[in-house]
């Protein structure tokens, strides 16, 4: 069973979702590799909340 369903049957709602875990995770991933301080990644985090609040 592959981890991510075929994007052609996905709905438009579902490939958004997907992408938004996509790019967390992979803003995760290159965040904890930088080793960056928590409060930065608090703060990157209220930024990237705060954005998707305001777009919406």
């Amino acid at each position: 069973m592959p981890l991510i369903p075929r994007w052609r049957y996905m709905t438009p709602q579902a490939r958004q979702q997907t992408r938004r875990l996509a790019l967390g995770i992979g803003v995760l991933v290159l965040l904890l590799v930088l080793k960056l301080p928590l409060p930065w990644l608090l703060l990157a985090g209220a930024a990237w909340w705060l954005r998707g609040r305001l777009q919406r």
